[in-house]
This record gives C-alpha cells, structure tokens and sequence, in this order.
C-alpha cells in the first residue's frame, strides 16, 4: 500500500481509539460526521454555483440536461449527442436576434479560418492563427504576387508588422493590421527574429472614382473605406473644387465599408468641430473620434442603398447628423455592429458582436435598423446603380444617357441648392 497508505491508517486508528478512551457517546460522533458531510455537500454545491455563473446559469443547465436524458432514454431513433450540443450552442446564439453574431462547431470554425484566410489575397498570402502563441502561419502565397516577390513563402510564421507585435491578436485584428498599409511598403517580422518588406504600393488600385458633371457638381463613388481611400477620396475632391465644382455628390452604394481609421480621416476633412462618433462596448467603454475646425462647405448628396455597410452607413449617418448632406437612395443594412471571434476549450467558436458605432447624437445605427435616407428613391434596373460615367446634364439637373435614376435625382437636387 505504501508509506502514505500507512500513514493514513494509523491516523484512523489514533482517531478511533481517542474517541473510545475518552468515551464520546456515538450519537455525539454521528452528529459531528453528519455536520462534516453537510458541509462538504455545501461547499460543493456553492463551488458548482460559482463555476457555472450563479443559481440561475445552474438551473439553465440543469434543463439542458433534464432535456438531454430524456432525449436519450426515449427518442426512437440513435442520438449524436455532439449534434445536440452543436445545435443547443447554435440556438443560443439565435436567440439573440443579432444577424452578424453566430455559432460554429470546431470543424465550421476550421472551415471558417481557411475560408478567411483564403479571402485574405491583398497582399497574396493566405493564413492562419497559431493557437500556440507563435503567430500566423502562411499557408499559401500566390505566385507574382507582392508577398511572393517580396520573398515570403508557406510554412513561415508571421509574428509583426512594421514592429508591431501581433501575436496576441485574433486573425481579423491581424489582417486589419495588414489591411491598413495596403497601399504602402511595410516589414512583416517573423518567429526567427528576420523581417521582410512588402511593397503593395505598386499594385495598390484606388476605391475612388470622379469626374465634374455639367450640372458643376462634383462625383466622387468611393467603393469601399480600406486604406489609402481617405487619401484618394480628399485628393478628388480638392482637384474638382479646383475644377470649380459647385456641390458634391457622394456615392456610397454597395460600398462594404472598411477601416475605422479611413472613414475617420474623410469625415474630419469634410465636418466642422465635433464629435463624429463613439465605438461603445457593453459596459459603456468609449472610443470617441473627434473633427477638427477645418470643413468644406458645400452643398452635399449622399447616394446610399441595401448594399451599404458598416463604416459607409456611418458616414451617411453621421453627415445626416450634422445636416451637412442630404442623404437619397434606399435604406441601409444596419451592420455596424463590430464583432469579435472568441474560441471555446473544445475548438468551436463564437462570432459575437462585442461593439458597436454610434454618432456624436448617441444613435445606435443597428438598433434603427440602419440609416433612413431623407429621400427614398429606387432604381427601377439595379444593374444601372454606379454605371454613370458619361452622363450628360443642363443647369436644371437633367441628363438623357444615363438610367441610374438615384443619380439623377441628387443632380437635380444639387442644381437647386
């Protein structure tokens, strides 16, 4: 049995005997032993309490349980119990009624991070996120590619960029690391200490288009907000004033929004002093974004519709706010809800909406539903929506050669300001 074995048998026996020789009645012994079990029970109980959130977290799962026996003992049919789980855990996240937050089991999770990854090809690389603490991995580097002539290759482990360390973040805060000097030249640094600089500024494609219409209103269709779009949206917009543009008209249909930091740079350079937004999480922690005292001061249309995302219905929702541009088109989606994934102990994850913008007024762009234009107007063919170049126009707002009729109208109103 060993000495420890021993050992434990002589304290026995020393405790029964002292209590012999000292002639404790055994109703005396029992009450003690029933007080000691009770409080085993007790603290036992109190411990389950706390590990699972409180007495209510306890009873949900003790209904996730009943429910799981009963399934088990007389359903007809075998049980995956593993698909039950998933499911419950799909179902739970459901119940929150948020569009962008979900479930996904340990193998979706997997299927997601290569998907991701996948989808990552701005710079040509596709990785993942090593659960050890080592970095992102490189699984896959398209050939001509900015990464490829800069030098990276599969298997290497990205551990920063331009010194950054990044091996603590989640793999969207890593791509929005790399996302936001897309159209520049910077170093990754990798497991072995060695770095290598990656050029995207000669493959860097601007989001921006523009051109001066003859109504003398300014175009500017930004497609998304990823880097360099700040830059190029200001730079358009300062070669058409020295065209001699007379109003602004901003086209943000089917722009998926982007980085927080761009969007934020051409907001301030078009709105006066303010507040332009909070990013808010649920305990109330804010990250407020401010504009200086510089502003243009012309008048502004802002074209939007259901194809209208994130940090583009922010900006549409926040010149609304300051009733600095007339906001025409379709209603947006409402995805400004920033999320985050969170991986559980058994692989699975939860894609959860962790934050969300609001305007320096304190709406909540999601909980509206999303931005409600002052002027709805439809398209009656989709397939016209930002196919404008070329139009045509009198002083009134008019044109003839063009069907995208959300344009039209924000000529027509830009004319009469």
């Amino acid at each position: 049995m060993g000495n420890l074995g021993n050992r434990m048998l002589s304290a026995i026996a020393q405790f029964l005997w002292a209590i012999l020789n000292i002639r404790i009645k055994f109703k005396y012994v029992l009450l003690v032993f029933v007080v000691c079990i009770s409080g085993a029970v007790a603290y036992t109980y109190y411990t389950m309490l706390n590990n699972v959130g409180g007495k209510d977290d306890y009873d949900e799962a003790m209904r996730y349980i009943q429910i799981k026996d009963i399934i088990d003992e007389s359903y007809i049919e075998e049980v995956d119990r593993k698909a039950l789980g998933d499911y419950a855990a799909a179902a739970m996240v459901s119940g929150l009624n948020d569009a962008w937050s979900r479930y996904m089991s340990a193998d979706e999770y997997k299927t997601y991070q290569l998907s991701s990854a996948n989808e990552y090809q701005d710079i040509g690389i596709s990785m993942i996120k090593d659960e050890n603490g080592g970095g992102f991995q490189v699984i896959g580097v398209n050939a001509t590619s900015p990464a490829a002539l800069a030098g990276l290759t599969t298997g290497m482990y990205i551990t920063s960029v331009d010194g950054e360390d990044i091996t603590g973040y989640t793999l969207e805060e890593a791509r929005t690391a790399i996302r936001s000097r897309m159209n520049t030249k910077f170093t990754l640094g990798f497991d072995r200490g060695n770095t290598i600089e990656v050029d995207c500024s000669s493959v860097y494609v601007s989001p921006v288009t523009y051109r001066l219409e003859k109504t003398e209103a300014g175009y500017v269709q930004i497609s998304n907000f990823e880097a360099g779009s700040s830059q190029d949206a200001i730079a358009a917009i300062e070669d058409l004033l020295s065209q001699g543009a007379s109003a602004l008209c901003i086209d943000l249909r089917n722009n998926p929004g982007g980085l927080q930091t761009e969007v934020a740079a051409f907001m301030d350079y078009l709105l006066p002093n303010g507040v332009l937004f909070s990013v808010v999480d649920k305990d109330g922690n804010k990250d407020t974004v401010q504009s200086d005292g510089m502003c243009i001061q012309l008048p502004m249309c802002v074209l939007v519709n259901a194809g209208t995302f994130a940090e583009a219905e922010l900006c549409a929702a926040v010149l609304q706010e300051y009733n600095w541009a007339t906001i025409l088109g379709e209603v947006t989606t409402g995805k400004t809800r920033t999320q985050e994934i969170i991986t559980l102990s058994d692989g699975s994850a939860l894609l959860l909406s962790t934050g969300s913008y609001i305007t320096g007024n304190g709406n909540d762009i999601s909980k509206n539903g999303g931005v409600v234009p002052d002027i709805i107007t439809y398209n009656s063919d989709e397939s016209a929506t930002g196919t404008t170049q070329g139009t045509t126009g009198e002083s009134t707002g008019t044109a003839s050669t063009s069907n995208d009729e959300q344009l039209m109208e924000a000529l027509t109103l830009l004319s009469r300001s």
